[in-house]
């Protein structure tokens, strides 16, 4: 079951103790290990395994025990021994939709109308075949002077948490502690960074990830607004690849040695013309910063007195050198490439490079949600 967002943040009085948080994506598992000293984050070992092609298909796991295999070699080849775990489903599998419902409900009254009364409303699934989950976020007054209180409803498609509970706990052995939203365990990483802007201002946080680009809007460390983008490393890498009559790679580390040039625009006036490579690349960017556009004036047709002031990049595609630079351009939203062991002043004994960082935002969260 997915855990209560109350326990997402992490208790800085609690007794310290060692997290270790396991990523799942089409082509990479990452995993991580944190504990909270004196000091602070002290990140203990961060390791990755390549997924091969086939074990998923349209973004969905289709060949559980040959995942679960290679979580198993991941943590025996790499020498950790560990019990419990913190893992994430992707947006795409899941549905965050924030309602308002009356204040003076008790917590019994309160569960029985978000779960049985008012989830109903928001999902498309029958209630018998999702898994749910809620949590307070604030008090407000309604235009008719009625007291209410917002509530974030989180739910996934049940045939999916159990996916995630077999691989884990039946498969490979581990008691799976958490299994939240891959954009939730995002937010724990750079929440520091999010408290800076008030309620009145949004965030856009892109999450560019293999085969598709996560999108949110956050308000007050809440997404309010969220969509699955089909355009991630895959699609770029592909478009570069054919471009370049180079075979199709899954890696994004080619991608992460790639500098955009400073001045898209500038660029296409030169005499000498962008290589067909970098051309492809800058089209399938554009693509994805046109669907950035019109999410986030949707969003804004849809809300009143919220002003979007920041953009924020994760995710491997983050990597991709001057890209926020390409964004800022494209968009006029002051864009950033998050930085998770800055965000989080993590200490490491190994060298984590700047393009790589992007990338492990999400299994960071993971690992902090089990401190």
């Amino acid at each position: 079951m997915l855990q209560p967002l109350s326990k997402l943040i992490p208790n800085f009085l609690q007794k310290k103790r060692k997290g270790v948080g396991i990523e799942l994506t089409p082509n990479q598992i990452n995993v991580a290990q944190m504990e909270n000293t004196d000091r602070g984050y002290q990140l203990n070992f961060l390791v990755s395994k390549e997924v091969p092609e086939g074990i998923y298909s349209d973004g969905q796991i289709t060949d559980p025990p040959t995942l679960a295999d290679l979580i198993r070699e991941n943590l025996e080849e790499n020498n950790i021994n560990a019990t419990t775990v913190a893992t994430a489903v992707p947006m795409r599998d899941a549905i965050l939709n924030i309602i308002p419902v009356p204040a003076e409900l008790s917590e019994e009254e309160l569960e029985d109308v978000v779960l049985h009364q008012e989830a109903g409303l928001y999902l498309p699934y029958p209630l018998e075949e999702v898994d749910l989950d809620y949590q307070k976020l604030g008090y407000f007054t309604d235009e008719d002077g009625i007291e209410k209180v917002q509530v974030l409803l989180i739910a996934t498609r049940r045939e999916v948490t159990d996916t995630y509970l077999d691989i884990f706990e039946q498969q490979v052995g581990l008691k799976m502690d958490a299994l939240e939203i891959n954009t939730l365990s995002l937010i724990r990483t750079i929440r520091e960074q999010l408290r800076q802007y008030p309620s009145q201002e949004a965030v856009v946080l892109a999450d560019i990830e293999f085969d598709n680009t996560e999108l949110a809007i956050i308000v007050d460390g809440v997404p309010e607004f969220n969509r699955t983008i089909p355009i991630g490393t895959y699609q770029l890498q592909s478009a570069l690849s054919r471009a370049m009559n180079l075979p199709p790679s899954r890696n994004a580390d080619h991608l992460q040695d790639i500098t955009l040039p400073v001045s898209y625009e500038k660029a296409k006036e030169e005499t000498t013309p962008l290589n067909p490579g970098m051309d492809a690349l800058q089209r399938g960017l554009s693509e994805l910063t046109d669907e950035v556009r019109r999410s986030v004036d949707y969003y804004l047709n849809q809300t009143e007195g919220v002003e979007v002031v920041q953009m924020l990049l994760a995710g491997p595609g983050a990597g991709i050198g001057e890209l926020d630079t390409f964004f800022n351009q494209r968009l006029n939203i002051p864009t950033t490439q998050i930085d998770p062991v800055d965000a989080l002043s993590l200490e490491s004994n190994d060298e984590i490079s700047a393009s790589q960082r992007p990338s492990f935002g999400t299994v960071f969260g993971l690992a902090l949600k089990e401190i």
